[in-house]
């Protein structure tokens, strides 16, 4: 990971916002909340598809022959990344009452969310086991300990590789943890000035070895070189919207 470019890349990134035309961005991001909650609840096993999703999420059109869980996992989706980045805006570090907030959103008219597991829980295929519940509180608690600190220790996308493995390596809900994993590390990566990333459904087998490793052998380096790539084809993205704002915007236009 070459930290310091990424570093070069955000900052000139946070300048170009202001130069690329509002109704552009607003396109934009409005296409990546659509293909980023496609693609988040697609991992977890939701067979609508980027179309559906966009038909449901824009056009408010409730999609035939789907299970109801599927239509609202989409939809809470959309509303817990807004909520995260309402948080971003008033300037709110990640905190314990904001990650239950999330999982609660995600969880809207499918069960009470934002209350922690009093059972194991196993993931199938996994070498990791998260641990009881007794267990669990403790880690939880050392986990939102450490997010005061682990910024002296790690660089800035590191901790948001951390907090999103970590987060999901305690398990701490029944049901929802990737969900809220993926939002919370935005929420970091957001929070020091990057954009939000999408990890494709295409890439789930990387994305769930990566997050193995760091489980099973406490090596985080696999998935926040993934996160790091991931930052930079999004930085590299809105780089290059702000390229022909330049050439030809900025010159005016005839009429």
């Amino acid at each position: 990971m070459n930290y310091e470019k990424l570093i070069q890349k955000r900052d000139q990134y946070q300048a170009s916002l202001k130069r690329i035309p509002e109704y552009t961005l607003q396109t934009f991001e409005q296409a990546f909340e659509i293909e980023y909650t496609h693609n988040s609840t697609a991992i977890e096993g939701n067979t609508l598809t980027l179309i559906e999703t966009k038909v449901l999420l824009e056009d408010g059109i409730s999609i035939g022959g789907k299970h109801l869980r599927e239509l609202y996992e989409a939809v809470n989706h959309r509303n817990a990344y807004r909520y995260v980045k309402e948080c971003i805006e008033k300037g709110e570090p990640l905190s314990e009452k904001i990650v239950k907030d999330i999982h609660a959103i995600l969880m809207d008219h499918i069960f009470t969310g934002g209350i922690y597991r009093n059972v194991d829980v196993y993931i199938s295929g996994a070498q990791h086991t998260p641990p009881s519940p007794n267990e669990m509180y403790r880690q939880v608690k050392n986990f939102y300990a450490d997010l005061s600190w682990k910024g002296n220790e790690l660089n800035l996308i590191e901790l948001a590789a951390w907090t999103h493995a970590e987060f999901v390596k305690i398990h701490p809900f029944l049901d929802g943890n990737g969900r809220t994993s993926r939002l919370i590390m935005n929420y970091q990566l957001l929070a020091n000035g990057f954009p939000a990333v999408s990890i494709a459904k295409e890439n789930r087998l990387e994305y769930f070895n990566t997050l193995e490793a760091y489980a099973v052998e406490g090596d985080l380096r696999p998935f926040a070189e993934m996160i790091a790539g991931l930052v930079e084809q999004q930085l590299d993205r809105y780089l290059e919207m702000d390229r022909p704002v330049q050439g030809i915007w900025q010159e005016g236009s005839p009429g």
